[in-house]
């Protein structure tokens, strides 16, 4: 999937003053966006959840659900145990497994650069503002520079208060499979305390012989593991995207 990671990039910090002469470009909220999210990574040693992942093939009548612990490490790493899972057996045998599989080998600190928005990797445009979950949001278009391997044609809306993406959808730059026909998802993220965490996916992906199925992934549980002073000030559960 997206893999959670997508928001590291090295950038120059800016000073919210730099924001006040009039509206800002995409690429100022971009900087302003890795310099908040470089704060809140720093400050988070890690965490445990809990996922649900739903699959449904509306062709076929089929549907498997799979229940499953997620642990995050400092560096971003994630290992996964399956807890429970039921429902058609090909997907609980192979599209299961490989969505886990694909998701920790895209976690890892050396693979985890390449789908990151950074500039060396996308072109951004701003379309406005847009209020999501009665907070304002800038929405701004992302393009990628090359068709490659966990890159999206998309867009995302950051947060105007704490420079964090509370929602991204899109397509992936390049087509996974000659199977696929087309592939679309939408990412939310909800804010808890001073972190943000994945709330739920949702992606439609038309397959040449399967058809179209859905894949549906709501996150719960957080346990976040907060640095210094900000575990001192943490109320809630929350976390990192």
């Amino acid at each position: 999937m997206m893999l959670t990671a997508f928001l590291f990039f090295s950038a120059v910090a800016m000073d919210g003053s730099d924001l006040k002469s009039g509206p800002p470009t995409a690429d100022q909220v971009v900087s302003k966006l890795i310099q908040r999210d470089d704060e809140r990574q720093s400050a988070l040693e890690g965490y445990t959840s809990a996922r649900r992942y739903v699959l449904e093939n509306s062709g076929h009548h089929k549907r498997a659900e799979m229940l499953v612990r997620v642990r995050c490490l400092k560096d971003g790493s994630k290992e996964f145990e399956t807890i429970s899972s039921s429902g058609w057996g090909s997907a609980r045998k192979h599209v299961f497994p490989r969505l886990l599989e694909g998701e920790a080998e895209a976690s890892h600190p050396e693979v985890r650069d390449q789908s990151r928005i950074l500039p060396k990797n996308y072109s951004f445009e701003m379309a406005g503002t847009e209020p999501i979950n009665g907070r304002s949001a800038y929405v701004i278009d992302i393009t990628p520079k090359e068709s490659k391997k966990y890159l999206v044609h998309g867009r995302i809306w950051v947060d105007v208060e704490d420079y964090a993406i509370v929602r991204m959808e899109g397509r992936p730059a390049k087509n996974p499979s000659f199977w696929i026909k087309s592939a679309h998802f939408v990412h939310s993220y909800e804010k808890h305390g001073t972190f943000w965490f994945p709330a739920s996916d949702h992606s439609l992906t038309d397959a040449r012989f399967f058809g179209a199925t859905e894949v549906t992934i709501e996150y719960f549980d957080y346990e976040p593991r907060a640095s210094g002073l900000s575990a001192a000030r943490e109320t809630g559960p929350g976390g990192l995207r």
